[in-house]
């Protein structure tokens, strides 16, 4: 399909485009915001109120005032499943097209909104959701309008798209939807003239969500990869930070059998004059990495242990962190994230943030970095949702990341006796998840989420049979059942649940857990 085809409305005439909006230099908004907000700025409000100002209800309003309200905001949450819904009659997150002209095509006729902010775009094979969410909310302390597209969504796909902070309004989801939708079909019958798919869910979420940003608008845009980076339809936006989380073996069918094609895929997100923050890696991933860098004229790779470090001990609560960064030392820094593994990804956060805002030239002040710091949350990761007894969920979906499971339930909890929860979706290494926990847990209910991708319960358990025994092993395909079965066995020993796998999974548990008044605060 060439991008320069003629679209033609059904009136027969050329539509042309809107301009997309010129991008300035983040330096000189920073410096601008900084100057302009500084006597007004009232952090307090700020952080209580997640980084947006909320206007205090008025006491005098009358009854009508508050029903007419709250019908309201049933109809913009009605509107919003509504788009949901017809986004999911496209196809779903497990049809991946390797492509990126259909999503460029699409903000294309939108006028590139991807292009009127900055971008700090993140890859790698996990922590990426966390170390995005670290580094928006460094941005936002700094008082940047902020935005934040993450996947997949635990319970509401407004979720994944946030706004300084908070979840898109319903009724900008829904507005910015029917908006959108019309490019989305016009694109969508120019791939099927050329016989091919139409946009997929994902790719068509991803234009949603750069819409969304471009009409807050937001100063800059922190952006999850879906999977990969070359081809991930998150692609078309250029990083001006591309960071890259530490990257091992996953989703081997689509993105290669070898760390080094993996990395090749991954690395696609560097760009011209882009800074790239990378974890520690592979020698072989590295290498793909400053490769793909000089290929394309980045301005500088910045790796973990070479170029910055961190170290961190454990805290009630979380941990504390030191980092030494690209401009300072940032020393004994609270971190409300349990896993060491989260210190990683908050020091990547980090260096990403004194790379954007000053090229890593300007060091955070300590009050930012606070203010932070103590509101970051990573839902789904090493989350307790559950007391008497104790449920954690977390979103170990790979060996690498059951790593940092077992890892966590050795260095940061003391559970005598743990009852693992597993369910996964199909093509992930369950085989290879199971045999790193296994050491650290009794017994296993396996189980299924409704995700259209999940692993049958009985397949499930015929690998988590070869690797732990039957005698170990129990089969409940139904969530919540097994959920209450581990939680009855877990309390009969004085013990904890721990639930892994899918994030679909986490989230119905979590949704259980609140229904149910058992789930944590």
């Amino acid at each position: 399909m060439s991008d320069d085809r003629d679209l033609v409305d059904g009136r027969g005439s050329r539509e042309e485009p809107p301009e997309p909006v010129a991008r300035v230099p983040w330096d000189d908004v920073y410096e601008e915001e900084s100057d302009a907000h500084e006597d007004e700025l009232d952090l307090d409000a700020l952080e209580a109120d997640g980084g947006a100002i909320v206007p205090l209800p008025d006491p005098e309003a009358d009854e009508d005032d508050v029903d007419e309200r709250i019908l309201d905001s049933l109809e913009d949450r009605e509107a919003a499943d509504a788009a949901y819904a017809q986004l999911l009659e496209r196809a779903g997150e497990s049809a991946v097209e390797p492509r990126l002209d259909a999503t460029a095509r699409a903000v294309e006729l939108l006028g590139d909104p991807q292009r009127s902010y900055g971008v700090v775009h993140v890859t790698g094979t996990n922590g990426k959701g966390s170390t995005a969410r670290v580094a928006e909310a460094l941005l936002r302390a700094h008082g940047l309008r902020t935005g934040l597209l993450t996947s997949p969504h635990l319970e509401r796909v407004t979720e994944r798209i946030l706004i300084d902070g908070e979840p898109v309004s319903d009724a900008t989801f829904a507005r910015v939807w029917d908006e959108t939708r019309p490019f989305l079909d016009l694109v969508d019958g120019e791939l099927e003239d050329d016989g091919r798919r139409r946009m997929t869910f994902f790719e068509a979420i991803t234009v949603l969500a750069f819409a969304i940003f471009a009409d807050a608008p937001v100063d800059v845009a922190v952006v999850e990869v879906g999977m990969g980076g070359t081809w991930d339809s998150t692609n078309v936006a250029d990083g001006d930070v591309a960071v890259i989380t530490p990257i091992a073996l996953d989703h081997t069918n689509r993105l290669g059998t070898t760390v080094e094609a993996i990395a090749g895929e991954k690395a696609g997100i560097v760009k011209p004059g882009s800074i790239v923050v990378s974890a520690e890696q592979e020698p072989e991933a590295l290498a793909v990495i400053e490769a793909r860098a000089a290929e394309v004229g980045a301005a500088r790779v910045l790796l973990e242990g070479r170029d910055f470090a961190r170290e961190s001990t454990l805290a009630v609560g979380g941990q504390l962190l030191t980092v030494r960064g690209l401009a300072a030392e940032y020393e004994d820094q609270p971190l409300p994230l349990l896993g060491r593994h989260q210190g990683q990804n908050a020091a990547l956060a980090l260096v990403a943030v004194e790379s954007f805002l000053g090229g890593g030239t300007r060091p955070i002040e300590q009050d930012v970095l606070s203010t932070a710091f103590s509101a970051v949350v990573s839902p789904g990761r090493l989350e307790v949702v559950g007391t008497d007894p104790t449920v954690v969920v977390d979103a170990a979906h790979n060996p690498h990341g059951a790593q940092s499971l077992a890892t966590a339930l050795q260095e940061v909890f003391s559970f005598e006796h743990v009852q693992l929860v597993l369910g996964m979706v199909e093509g992930k290494d369950a085989a290879g998840v199971l045999r790193v926990l296994e050491p650290h847990v009794e017994e296993v209910v396996v189980t299924e989420s409704e995700s259209e991708r999940a692993m049958p319960a009985d397949d499930l358990a015929r690998i988590a049979v070869e690797v732990l025994g039957a005698e170990r092993v129990t089969v409940e395909p139904v969530l919540g059942r097994a959920v209450e079965l581990a939680r009855e066995q877990a309390e009969d020993r004085g013990g904890a649940v721990v639930v892994a796998g899918s994030i679909t999974l986490l989230g119905a548990v979590q949704a259980k857990a609140r229904v149910e008044r058992w789930m944590h605060r």
